[in-house]
């Protein structure tokens, strides 16, 4: 824990800005400290952290001390930090754990920018401004701080460095996670990317900030990392052993509900800002450039599938079974293919219909492949392989036109324009309903 300087020896000029605080105002940013049992370090982690802001940020803030089931004195020290600072105020949650405490924070936040940082302080708070520029700014959805990047500073010992560098190893290795650091107690979201991402956030403890992180960029939310100076807490109360065994856990469940489809994440699908991929182009309707090289891309995949397979096929039988058979094998795959990454459609919701939608059009194309080949030997008796081959991809060119505009007008009408299935309309009430559920959480709101 660092050493900071008491309340009662501040100069005259802090006490001034501690009291010149517009209290009808919203804030910018809202910094959460989720505490437990932290009856002695608190109060100079909220006077440091007031004063650094008061100092250097230039817009409004608040600081919330989210106190998740304290035993001790800490939800005294907290009431009496948030009477004596207008721009502090606490969270008594009955409940311990620190995603449960994050999230019914920010739930009930009105700030624009949501942060939270560790009691101990110690990350360097010289890193707070560079760490929410980007989201006041509407660059990033997301930004965490970093204490594995190339340019951090951190005094730690190598029991701690061995097993967060582990940990991040099995991260990537295992759910495909791009950012660098994922228990960083330095992190921070904009609102009404939170409204979205915490619904689906299902831990409550120490896992919650790597489930919101792995989710985000899954969905293609942009996430800002910040390198951090950062100083190992001699006395900190985590148990290390405990903790890591609750992530394992929680990685194994995030793992496998994203390789079943089983997480809604279209409702996070870029709703956010203005994205250049979504422009139009030239008169384009938006979302069509990109649809188009997206289904050229699996067509492209796809033809070359059905005519290995047709290949295969027809060792064994004649051109017609050996081309119906190719055809509906890959036509289940293009379908499948074309709904994720040309139409952009995640989950298992309506994959039945589409892929039976998709059949019929397949019955489209088998017909004007079967046909182009019975056409073929109609003309020719026995034709050659070679011939044969060059015949199926001239049918399957005018097949892909065709499968193309049957696909956006009636298999995926809804992406048709490029937009996310689920409007924010709907999913308003899943944030809603985690809000209701969580506010009987709250205690006494100073």
């Amino acid at each position: 824990m660092r050493t900071d300087t008491p309340w009662s020896t501040l100069p005259a000029r802090d006490h001034l800005l501690a009291g010149a605080v517009d209290a009808a105002g919203v804030p910018v940013l809202d910094v959460v400290v989720p505490v437990f049992n932290e009856e002695k370090d608190l109060e100079p982690c909220v006077l440091r952290l007031h004063d650094h802001l008061a100092r250097t940020f230039p817009y409004a803030f608040r600081i919330t001390v989210a106190d998740n089931a304290s035993t001790d004195r800490t939800p005294q020290v907290a009431a009496r930090l948030a009477a004596a600072l207008p721009r502090v105020r606490s969270y008594r949650l009955a409940e311990k754990g620190r995603g449960r405490a994050l999230r019914t924070v920010w739930s009930h936040s009105d700030a624009p920018v949501l942060a939270y940082m560790d009691v101990d302080l110690s990350t360097d708070l010289n890193a707070l401004l560079p760490l929410v520029a980007p989201l006041i700014s509407g660059h990033s959805d997301l930004a965490v701080g970093s204490r594995l990047a190339r340019s951090s500073r951190v005094v730690r010992g190598s029991k701690r460095e061995f097993i967060s560098r582990a940990y991040n190893l099995i991260l990537r290795s295992s759910l495909a996670a791009r950012f660098s650091d994922a228990q960083c107690g330095f992190k921070a979201v904009r609102r009404e990317v939170a409204q979205r991402l915490l619904p689906m956030v299902e831990d409550t403890g120490w896992f919650f900030d790597t489930e919101m992180l792995v989710l985000a960029e899954r969905a293609g939310l942009r996430i800002h990392e910040v390198p951090v100076d950062w100083v190992d807490d001699p006395d900190s109360t985590v148990h290390i052993v405990r903790t890591a065994t609750e992530d394992l856990k929680g990685v194994w469940r995030v793992g496998r509900a994203l390789a079943v489809g089983a997480l809604p994440l279209d409702r996070l699908a870029r709703p956010f800002g203005d994205d250049p991929r979504d422009r139009a182009l030239s008169g384009v309707p938006r979302g069509l450039a990109r649809q188009l090289v997206g289904f050229c891309v699996v067509g492209a995949l796809s033809t070359l599938f059905h005519l290995a397979l047709y290949s295969l096929f027809r060792l064994c039988v004649g051109p017609q079974v050996a081309n119906g058979g190719a055809l509906l094998v890959s036509a289940v795959a293009n379908t499948a293919g074309n709904r994720r990454l040309t139409f952009g459609v995640r989950g298992r919701g309506g994959a039945v219909r589409h892929q039976a939608q998709g059949l019929v059009v397949f019955a489209i194309g088998l017909a004007l492949t079967s046909g182009s080949l019975a056409a073929l030997g109609a003309a020719s008796g026995s034709p050659s392989h070679g011939t044969e081959l060059a015949v199926l991809i001239a049918a399957n060119l005018a097949a892909t036109v065709l499968r193309f505009l049957l696909f956006r007008a009636w298999v995926f009408p809804e992406r048709a324009s490029g937009g996310p299935v689920a409007s924010a309309a709907s999913a308003a009430p899943a944030s809603a309903g985690r809000a209701d559920d969580t506010h009987h959480e709250l205690g006494n709101v100073r």
